[in-house]
């Protein structure tokens, strides 16, 4: 395993943040994937569109869509680092799992029409994958796609109910997995589509989550019409086109370990200026112990980080990496915030908005929202079963 990084690299990422200094939207006011408010989504569609201008974002497309696919494999991962660094907002929506499906399984009529509007962030995509009943168990999905040859351009008559779809309020296309054949194994009869979100049949409903916030939806899909030549690769192959599209999300995890390190950096500071028996927390043995403990937490996170891409880089992934480093990352963040919260006493109640809340609430908004990542992406029970099966060979679980 390799972990330092190379001169060229590091070029790039002083290049990187330099332009994220100038051109970043603001900071990001709460912690995690959230949705912005619909006031900033204009400045966030610009600052996506410049980051694609300047060959920050779309790297490893092809050349002829303004990729630069000979770029360096961690060119990705160093823009994800300096936008968390900067605390300021990553391009929303589902975009680059869209673009890598559409890259691999799409036409040449999809990519031509699709992709430079995803550079310029006219389109915003979300994700339609997660149901109800097939959350961590997504080949169980039952959302139904139907064939209706009458007329002369063939559809798919769209039924069914989607869920956890971040940005779906301000998405203008989903990425969507239907179940197309109800009598094939379930992971074999599903389709993936580009949907437009202002189809016929399409309704968005906000959730309000535990934060106060509105970062995900409900999206029913009634009788919605989508052409044929919306679907991404071959009928009932979604299975592996939605697999291979997710195999290229990988710059997020890098992005995971810096926001713990602000997080680590905010705890040092909070425990600096809060006082406990009149002195700074800081000053208290116990509290300097368990910030030790959760930082040595942090460099380990951080290690793990470098690792996966290390194995990334020499095509020596294993089966456990992932679910290892999302399970880590995810309840140490927990950790994190809750000892935060801990620190202020009486006063880690108070929530953005009360007027003495320790910087506005983000404590507090930071801690409840920890929980969602220990769910989405997978639940972290599920996880532990795959490192079991998949990375340890241990027996199945009886289903």
């Amino acid at each position: 395993m390799r972990l330092e990084s190379t001169p060229e690299l590091e070029a790039f990422r002083r290049k990187v943040r330099a332009f994220v200094a100038e051109h970043a939207p603001g900071v990001k006011a709460h912690a995690g994937v959230r949705a912005p408010d619909p006031e900033l989504m204009p400045a966030i569609r610009e600052w996506t569109a410049k980051l694609y201008e300047a060959g920050f974002l779309g790297i490893h497309w092809p050349a002829a869509y303004g990729g630069r696919p000979d770029a360096h494999p961690l060119e990705p991962s160093v823009v994800a680092e300096e936008i968390a660094r900067a605390r300021t907002w990553p391009p929303v929506g589902a975009a680059s799992l869209a673009s890598a499906a559409l890259i691999e399984h799409g036409t040449d009529e999809q990519r031509a029409r699709f992709l430079p509007r995803i550079r310029t962030c006219e389109d915003v995509w979300c994700q339609l994958f997660s149901e109800p009943g097939a959350g961590s168990d997504l080949a169980a999905l039952r959302t139904r796609a139907r064939l209706d040859e009458d007329g002369d351009d063939a559809v798919f008559v769209v039924d069914g109910q989607k869920v956890w779809t971040t940005n779906g309020q301000h998405a203008d296309m989903g990425y969507l997995l239907a179940r197309t054949d109800p009598d094939a194994p379930k992971h074999r009869g599903i389709t993936a589509f580009a949907l437009d979100m202002r189809a016929v049949g399409v309704d968005v409903r906000p959730l309000r989550e535990i934060t106060g916030t509105t970062d995900f939806n409900e999206v029913f899909l009634d009788g919605v019409r989508i052409p044929a030549a919306n679907v991404i690769g071959r009928v009932n192959d979604g299975w592996r086109v939605a697999m291979s599209s997710l195999g290229h999300e990988r710059s997020g995890v890098a992005a995971r370990g810096v926001e713990l390190l602000t997080v680590l950096d905010d705890l040092l500071r909070l425990a600096e200026e809060t006082p406990i028996g009149g002195r700074p927390a800081l000053d208290d043995s116990a509290t300097r112990q368990t910030i030790g403990e959760l930082a040595t937490r942090v460099q380990v996170n951080a290690a793990m980080t470098g690792m996966a891409q290390s194995r990334m880089l020499h095509h020596t992934e294993q089966p456990a990496d992932a679910p290892l480093g999302k399970i880590f990352f995810s309840e140490l963040n927990h950790d994190l915030t809750d000892f935060g919260l801990r620190l202020q006493g009486t006063d880690g109640l108070l929530v953005e908005g009360d007027g003495d809340a320790v910087a506005d609430g983000w404590w507090q908004d930071a801690h409840l929202y920890s929980r969602a990542y220990t769910i989405a992406g997978g639940a972290n029970e599920v996880l532990r079963t795959q490192v079991a099966e998949r990375g340890l060979g241990l027996p199945r679980e009886p289903r």
